[in-house]
Formats: structure tokens, sequence, C-alpha cells
């Protein structure tokens, strides 16, 4: 696979309609808060849910896509990722149009995020383990950064985008409506045209989610993009209130907020890109550097963050922040995906996932509830996270190492499925494969 093939530009698109979709909620979901009169932390807390189930579900995806094939297990998380947000639109609407009390239509919105948690981590965790399964392992580290550089980009269309959609016949719902409609259109481009199959399946070993959770191999990987993770989902959970209230302190209302919120989502995406996009290839950086890099640069956007007086200090911190997560997520995936041997992409697949479920439980309640305290308090725990993040990058041998051959991984192609939902055994010494 290239990253000029059409399966990479399928699945590019598949995480980019993700990530746009996630964070044009993300720019109007504090606005819909405020309007339901709700409290900060009570609109973060309803969307713990979403995050538990996502963790629960990913080693169960994980399994799922070596068993079905990668294809179906993204068609499967594209379909929840459609109807979650087409429901959280339609729950939206209700409450803001006065159709359902806020209280009843703020919990159907949970209820459709749910949605969400339960399928949308099937999509990214076959997409990576499709990568890994048709790369090998020299190109692997580029093709993981290429994938990862989607949901940059769609960090960026989904804020830049939001205001465009909020119509007057949809109100602040109508970038739900967008995202769910353009979801639909990229599923029914991979049922047609992603290749399934071609690609030898490997024996599986019997590794699970709970063994590679310890393994020396992963473990330090795994606890350095949680702590990143969580410093992230810190930041967003609190930006979108964070802006609101300096725009209040300069003199302007809610319904201008909305605008200023994007600008700083875009703001943070655009140096993610940049970074995926420009830097990473520019460099020619492997995952050791691009591990460093990252929590040094996110701990001096959180530092800005804390100190900030003004809205542009709050978006100079989100984008340094940001900046340096650019670095870290491919960093820590292609690292674990180095680390590990071919039949077990999968499952690796699963606990970056998982990992992104983790952030998204606790960290963000309690950094909107410190918020809600003092202002500078929840960027002072994640200097606290980055902080030993960055420890770990020059304490731990497997991260200084960077995620070199295990000993045991071959270095050809990663090969998991074959024609889809079907098993296929390796050949026999001296037979061809067919």
């Amino acid at each position: 696979m290239t990253l000029r093939s059409p399966a990479f530009l399928l699945l590019f698109s598949v995480s980019l309609i993700a990530a746009a979709g996630n964070m044009a909620l993300q720019a109007v979901l504090p606005l819909i808060g405020r309007a339901f009169a709700l409290s900060d932390t009570l609109v973060s807390a309803a969307f713990a849910i979403s995050a538990l189930l996502w963790t629960l579900s990913s080693p169960t995806w994980a399994r799922l896509s070596d068993r079905l094939g990668r294809k179906r297990v993204i068609l499967i998380g594209l379909g929840g990722f459609v109807a979650s947000m087409a429901a959280f639109g339609l729950a939206a609407t209700s409450g803001l149009e006065g159709w359902l009390a806020a209280g009843v239509a703020f919990v159907l919105m949970a209820v459709a995020r749910a949605i969400y948690g339960l399928f949308g981590s099937a999509a990214p965790i076959a997409s990576q383990a499709y990568v890994a399964d048709r790369t090998s392992r020299a190109a692997r580290t580029r093709a993981l950064s290429a994938l990862a550089s989607a949901q940059g980009l769609g960090t960026v269309l989904g804020p830049a985008l939001a205001p465009v959609f909020i119509l007057p016949f949809v109100g602040l719902a109508g970038p739900l409506y967008a995202f769910a409609a353009l979801g639909a259109i990229v599923l029914v481009l991979v049922w047609r045209f992603l290749p399934s199959g071609g690609v030898e399946r490997q024996p599986s070993t019997g590794a699970t989610h709970k063994g590679l959770w310890k393994d020396p191999r992963l473990r330090d990987f795994l606890l350095y993009g949680l702590l990143l993770t969580g410093a992230q989902a810190v930041n967003i959970g609190v930006i979108g209130f964070h802006v609101i209230d300096e725009l209040a302190a300069e003199g302007l209302g809610l319904d201008a907020a909305q605008p200023f919120i994007g600008l700083a989502l875009f703001a943070g995406a655009a140096m993610t890109l940049m970074v995926q996009w420009g830097l990473i290839p520019l460099l020619r950086l492997e995952p050791r550097a691009m591990m460093r890099w990252g929590a040094g640069l996110a701990l001096v956007g959180n530092g800005v963050s804390a100190v900030a007086t003004d809205y542009h200090g709050v978006v100079v911190g989100y984008a340094l922040l940001s900046m340096g997560m650019g670095f870290a997520r491919p960093g820590f995936t292609a690292g674990a995906s180095l680390a590990t041997r071919p039949d077990e992409q999968g499952t690796v697949a699963g606990l970056i996932m998982a990992l992104a479920g983790l952030s998204f439980l606790a960290p963000p309640v309690i950094g909107v509830a410190l918020y809600e305290w003092t202002a500078p308090a929840p960027f002072g725990l994640n200097l606290v996270l980055i902080g030993a993040a960055l420890a770990l990058c020059f304490l731990s041998a497997a991260l200084k190492g960077g995620g070199g051959d295990p000993g045991r991984a071959t270095p050809q192609p990663a090969s998991t499925p074959g024609p889809e939902g079907a098993t296929v055994r390796p050949p026999s010494p001296g037979r061809k494969a067919v």
C-alpha cells in the first residue's frame, strides 16, 4: 500500500470525516449546554458514558477485525458514526426548538453519543490494522503518521465548517446533520471501492489485550499515550467554556462566541496538521524523537494556557499543545506498532483506540470541574500529566529505543486478514501461497 493508493485515500477519508464531525460537535456543544442552562461539569460528565463504552468496546472490535476482516469492521464503525451524529442532531433540535424539555433532550443527546462510544472505535482500529497489514516495517511509521494526519485535517475542517452549517432552519444542530450526511457518503464509497482480502492471515498466537497492557514491549508506550491524550482531553473539554468566559470578560455575549471557539479549535488543528504533513516528513523523525518533541511542546503550550489572561493567550496555548500532540500521537502509535509482531497488529490497534476512550472518561470531567473552581486549575493538572510523560521519554528503555525490532517480528508487511471473514492458513513449507 502506498500513500497515493485508492485504498489509503479511502481510509484517510474515514479518519477525516470522523475527526471533523467530532470537532464540529465540540465547537457547538458548549453553546448548546449553556443554551440549556446546564452545568458545564454536567455536560462533560454526561459524555463520559460514551468514553466508557469506547474503552470497553475497543478490544471487541480489535478481535472482530481479525475474524470478520478489516473492511466489515470499518463499515460498522462508520455506520455507528452516522447514526450517532444524526440522532444527536435530532435531540439537540428538539431541545433548542422547545419540542422537548431541555433535560429530556440532553438525556437523548447523551444516548446518541453513547451509540458513537459503542461503535465509533471500530473504524479507526480496523483502519490502523489495515495499514499495518499492508506496509513493511520501514514504511509503517510514515504510513501511520499520514493516517493520523487525517485526524489533524479533520480537526481543522470541523471547526472551520461548523459555522457554515449553522443555518436558520437547523440552528446549532446543523453541523451534526451535515457530518452525518458526509459520513454516509464515505460509508458508501468504502463499501464499493475499498479492497478486501489479498493479504495472507497469520495464525493468532493468542495475544490478548489484558496481556499486552502488561507487556514490557508496549507498557511504556501505552502509559505515555494515556498521559498525553488525557491532557489533551482536558484541554478539549475546557477550551469552549474558557473562550466563552474570556469573551464575556471583554463584553461579548454567548451568541457571538461560536466563531471564536471555532477559530481556537482551528488554530490548534492547523498546528497539528503542520506537524504531521510538514515537519515529520521533512525532518524524517522516528518515534523516539516525535514523542520527546511532542511532550515538550505540549508542556510549553499548557503553561501558556495556565497563565492566559485573554482570548489570544487561550488560542496560543491551545495551538502549542496541539502542535505537541501532532508529534506525540503518531510517535507512540508507530512505536507501539513497531515493537510488536505482525499477528499482534489488530490487538495493538485496539489498545491504542482504548486509550482514546480512557482519556475522555475521567480527565475532561475532572478538568471542567477544576475549571469551574478556578480557571488555571485544569492546566496545573495537565502540567503534572505531561511532565510525567516527558520524564518517561528519557527514563524508559522502550521509549528510548522508539519501538525497535522485538526480536520476534519479521521485516515483512504485517498480514492478518485474508478474504474478508475467511480464515487463510499460511502456506506449508515448499508450497506457494495462492
